[in-house]
């Protein structure tokens, strides 16, 4: 279906959780924008993560929804809002019903085996090998909107920005280096287990460089309390908690450590989004698809275990993905990264 760009003046995309996925699905705002440079761009969310888009300077509004919400009450709002493109970069049975309904002349998305009735201008149903990041450009592909930018972006406030700065001002002191360490994890699966936290951050040195000061700053969210508490009980004289946070001030703290070791959620893309050094330590699922998309990071996964990137929420063995991670690798590319930051300075 032919689009004439002068048409299109209203755009919904689509991206209703989780955060690390809304992150990875701002590889196609600048080409979107490029490509209608006078459209307005909204995104539909679930409530918990309109802080993901809230700020970010192509988004004009951010519309939410109710995880459990009747579609017909959503697609009701949605089409007062007189979209001419929706793009679903979720298309999962409910978006599809969704954009279905939206009553935009252009509908795009996946074309999933059930979904293919919503879309008029459907994308690919190969989920393919690529990272799940440039996956969304396929949604360009059939609009043939011009690839430009492969870049994901994150955005928070001045406020949260401002409260980060002041906080970290405050307990970094003589410190040389702050490494922040988020123990979150969507699933049980992919979390590390916090004795193993507890051995990576006691063995956190530089084997040359053994004359920097390091801090290590425990961002946790809901959920995460039993492990921030084990791990600070063990180690409190070189950890800190950081206060309870929105996803907006969290992003913020993030923004100012020099490198974030997290388990695979959506902390771990705020920091590559936000171009700050990260691993990522991976198990059930595969790096190479859902790891850290950018430059300054590194990924740790422990591949010669025969049940490695299973995709199962609970581990049915020992969770022996995390608890037999190398934790030598992992300071070594924690070297690595540290000292090209270092580098950077000079």
């Amino acid at each position: 279906m032919k689009i004439n760009k002068d048409q299109i003046k209203r755009i919904l995309l689509i991206k209703p959780r989780g955060i690390g996925d809304i992150v990875l699905s701002t590889i196609v705002l600048k080409n979107i924008n490029n490509h209608f440079p006078s459209a307005i761009i909204h995104y539909l969310v679930e409530e918990f993560a309109q802080d993901s888009l809230r700020y970010h300077p192509i988004v004009d509004k951010v519309l939410t929804m109710k995880k459990s919400e009747f579609v017909l009450k959503v697609a009701h709002r949605i089409k007062k809002e007189r979209y001419d493109l929706v793009i679903d970069l979720y298309s999962n049975p409910r978006t599809a019903q969704i954009t279905f309904l939206s009553g935009a002349k252009f509908r795009a998305g996946y074309s999933y085996k059930g979904r293919k009735y919503a879309y008029n201008i459907p994308a690919t149903s190969e989920r393919g090998n690529v990272h799940s990041a440039e996956h969304n450009l396929e949604l360009l592909k059939c609009l043939d909107i011009p690839v430009t930018s492969k870049e994901i972006q994150y955005h928070f406030s001045e406020k949260a920005s401002q409260k980060a700065i002041e906080y970290f001002n405050k307990i970094r002191n003589d410190v040389d280096f702050i490494v922040g360490i988020v123990p979150s994890g969507g699933w049980e699966s992919k979390r590390c287990d916090k004795e193993k936290w507890v051995e990576i951050i006691d063995k956190f040195k530089f084997k040359d460089k053994s004359n920097f000061k390091l801090r290590f700053l425990i961002l946790w969210g809901p959920g995460d309390e039993k492990d921030v508490e084990y791990i600070i009980n063990k180690l409190p004289e070189i950890t800190t908690v950081a206060p309870k946070t929105s996803v907006d001030e969290l992003a913020a703290l993030i923004s100012q450590c020099d490198l974030i070791i997290a388990n695979d959620s959506g902390p771990m893309h705020i920091a590559a989004a936000l171009n700050v050094a990260v691993i990522g330590l991976f198990g059930p699922t595969d790096p190479a698809k859902h790891g850290p998309y950018s430059s300054k990071s590194a990924y740790i996964l422990k591949e010669d275990l025969h049940c490695i990137k299973c995709n199962m929420l609970v581990c049915p063995y020992n969770h022996e993905c995390m608890k037999e991670l190398d934790v030598d690798e992992i300071i070594n590319n924690a070297e690595s990264l540290l000292s090209r930051k270092l580098n950077e300075k000079d």
